[in-house]
């Protein structure tokens, strides 16, 4: 716990030099703890760092390590969800970062009015171009985003990608960019936009830039837990 305590505060130094870099408030900059592949005392002990927002690739990691909920602990899914997994992520997440088809939207609206919840949903757009990425394409991104039905039980709240993977931050500035411009282009568009001001980019290698081109959320795994299990602890 002592080591995640001092990761903690090393990530909180970088986004916080960042944001001083371009003007921004840190507290404009929300750090997901991505819980992957971590055991539960994992968990665990970074809520007892205070962390309070959490991303999960696979629903049912999700369910076993934050079902019960508890008040002010937000479970985000930020990987692909199969269409048979959307209830049990209806039931766990309080946002799906990864939404990229109008199936799953109709899908979800159908599920919340069922469970009368309302669920954070971002849409995720494949802004460094690579075939191994989920997401819309970026010619795709606004006319799929324009037509999209007006929610009932949905908050559309913005938008989520991955930067490239070449080792290189500066490589995925314009992904970044692209992002934030089609986020502009969208907020505030028509009365089903009023909460779309989420862009969830920048990891670990390449947060700086994220929070250059406007990443209102960063998200990181390892440098705050460690190294990941293959085969979680029971």
């Amino acid at each position: 716990m002592e080591k995640m305590d001092i990761n903690k505060q090393i990530i909180l130094d970088r986004i916080s030099k960042a944001c001083e870099l371009t003007g921004r408030d840190p507290a404009d900059v929300r750090l997901v703890w991505v819980s992957k592949m971590q055991p539960v005392s994992a968990v665990e002990a970074a809520i007892a760092l205070g962390a309070m927002d959490f991303g999960e690739n696979r629903v049912q990691e999700a369910l076993e390590k934050f079902l019960p909920q508890r008040a002010g602990i937000f479970c985000r899914i930020i990987g692909p969800v199969q269409k048979n997994k959307l209830r049990k992520a209806v039931q766990v997440a309080g946002a799906i970062d990864s939404v990229a088809d109008l199936e799953s939207v109709l899908k979800l609206e159908a599920l919340c009015e069922e469970a009368g919840k309302n669920l954070e949903i971002l849409f995720q757009v494949n802004a460094s171009e690579e075939a191994s990425k989920s997401g819309l394409s970026m010619q795709e991104a606004f006319d799929f985003l324009s037509g999209l039905p007006e929610p009932k039980r949905l908050i559309y709240k913005g938008l989520m990608t991955i930067g490239k993977n070449t080792g290189n931050p500066e490589d995925s500035r314009a992904c970044f960019a692209f992002l934030r411009d089609l986020r502009d282009r969208i907020l505030n568009s028509q009365p089903k936009f009023a909460h779309f001001s989420e862009l969830s980019m920048g990891m670990t290698d390449d947060l700086e830039v994220a929070i250059a081109e406007g990443a209102t959320m960063v998200r990181i795994g390892t440098a705050l837990f460690g190294k990941r299990f293959t085969i979680l602890p029971q």
